[in-house]
């Protein structure tokens, strides 16, 4: 979880509908804006050209870019989440 201290309403990022090629995961251990630009900054440098979509509302990460599930699931376990199956 994150150890930020700052949890703020502010937006953390745009919500993606899911669309055909897209990859969504379930983060449920995102809690703010911190850990969603964390996931964003994780993924999108582990994979250059995906594009990450991180919403703690609904703890869901949307990627688009990619059809890598195994790397994009190791990038967020590295940057200290836990993905799931959306």
């Amino acid at each position: 979880m994150c150890g930020c201290s700052t949890h703020q309403s502010g937006e953390a990022g745009k919500t993606v509908i899911p669309q055909a090629g897209n990859l969504t995961l379930k983060v449920d251990d995102m809690t703010c804006g911190h850990c969603a630009d964390t996931i964003k900054t994780a993924v999108e440098s582990a994979l250059p050209g995906a594009l990450a979509n991180p919403d703690p509302a609904t703890k869901l990460v949307t990627i688009a870019g990619t059809a890598d599930l195994n790397s994009v699931k190791a990038a967020i376990l590295a940057a200290g989440y836990t993905p799931s199956a959306a």
